[in-house]
């Protein structure tokens, strides 16, 4: 307990690893993949990719669809994690066709609508590791794959299609999968291994981008919608509270534009020994960015989860996100927290107000950082608070 943490991090991962390497002895894996694959990006543009199988048969499809796991604990987290063993081989991304049979199983794994039998053979047994640092996101053992095998595989006709049409841009089929019902982490998985865009330009995309950059796609594609639609005609909160985060969603009516808002506690991940709690933040006013944003994939899949909303009203506003991250959060787990706990209080009836004051003040009821620190770090707050408009004297005149 030297690090001030309410649970050790290095501990909940290791208690997990023990767990799940306590029965690898052998240079194979057999069990029913999620389905599960992973991307890697060190090496870029040559990267490791592979299966990842658990030990054993059934139903595993929770272990990798983020979608189910609102409302699990941190441990049950961590232990989905550690439960997918990993296969691991060298691919070129530019030329994912030379890495022979077993891209082709992994790429119609990715097309799979449910957990498949598998078999992964090993050079050597699989072995975890415990990396000394919170920092860390929880991975399970992993080795270099020799071989890798599956049954039969009953693919998702409408990734399938997608996959075969060679001429249809990843973009396109990003959206058109979404419209059609496929979920999102689905979306991101079948993006990382190469299975969108144009015949010829086609390429892995290391499993990390995939997520942001699924999540960004969608959202800029839902916002030019959500620009066809009236404003909302009063303030709206939305509230939810999800593995030591808080999330505030404000709704002001006025044309979109966006902002999200983060403040880390003393003795989480990015503010290990500050005395007080650290803030940052990015937003975008109605015409977009053309730069990447400061605080990371957080931000595109709040975004994603606020234009849904906003294009379910058939509505636009200006949002505001603040997040507070408590030392429950013990060590980063993904950016479909943010994305899920968003949706999952946006389902929520939301708080109605008249006024930003009296929504700030519900706010800050919530909230443990003064109102004001949130303002002195926002750029939208400062402009609704402060900046006049046209029609605050078109007011006046009439």
């Amino acid at each position: 307990m030297l690090c001030g943490k309410i649970q050790c991090p290095i501990v909940a991962k290791a208690q997990a690893m023990v767990k799940h390497t306590k029965d690898l002895n052998s240079n194979s894996v057999q069990g029913s993949t999620p389905p599960a694959i992973f991307v890697g990006r060190l090496g870029y543009p040559k990267v490791f990719i592979g299966p990842m199988v658990p030990t054993y048969f059934g139903d595993t499809e929770i272990l990798d669809t983020p979608e189910l796991w609102i409302g699990k604990s941190i441990e049950e987290i961590i232990d989905y994690r550690y439960s997918l063993i990993r296969g691991k081989l060298i691919a070129d991304i530019n030329e994912p066709s030379k890495s022979g049979r077993i891209l082709d199983t992994l790429q119609e794994l990715a097309m799979a609508k449910t957990p498949i039998e598998s078999e992964a053979q090993f050079t050597k047994s699989p072995k975890g590791r415990i990396t000394l640092s919170e920092y860390s996101q929880p991975f399970g053992p992993s080795a270099p794959l020799k071989n890798f095998s599956t049954s039969s595989v009953s693919v998702d006709g409408r990734i399938e299609k997608a996959f075969c049409d060679r001429d249809l841009k990843s973009a396109e089929a990003i959206l058109k999968l979404y419209r059609d019902g496929v979920l999102v982490t689905r979306i991101q998985r079948s993006l990382s291994i190469g299975l969108f865009g144009l015949g010829s330009r086609r390429k892995l995309v290391p499993t990390r981008w995939s997520i942001t950059a699924v999540d960004s796609s969608l959202s800029l594609s839902l916002i030019d919608r959500v620009k066809e639609f009236n404003t909302i005609d009063c303030y709206m909160i939305y509230y939810f509270r999800n593995l030591g985060n808080i999330f505030i969603a404000i709704l002001i009516p006025d044309r979109w534009s966006f902002e999200w808002i983060e403040a880390w506690f003393p003795g989480t991940v990015w503010n290990v020994s500050g005395e007080k709690a650290s803030i940052m933040g990015d937003f975008e006013a109605y015409n977009g960015r053309s730069t990447y944003a400061s605080v990371g994939g957080c931000y595109y899949s709040a975004r994603l989860a606020l234009t849904e909303k906003l294009e379910s009203m058939r509505k636009q506003a200006t949002v505001i996100v603040f997040r507070e991250i408590h030392p429950e959060y013990i060590l980063p787990i993904g950016v479909w927290n943010v994305r899920e706990s968003l949706r999952e209080a946006l389902r929520t009836p939301p708080l109605y107000f008249d006024n930003l004051q009296d929504s700030l003040n519900f706010a800050q009821s919530k909230l443990t950082i003064p109102i004001e620190r949130w303002i002195q770090n926002s750029g939208l707050l400062k402009d609704a608070l402060f900046q006049k408009k046209i029609t605050d004297f078109e007011n006046v005149n009439s």
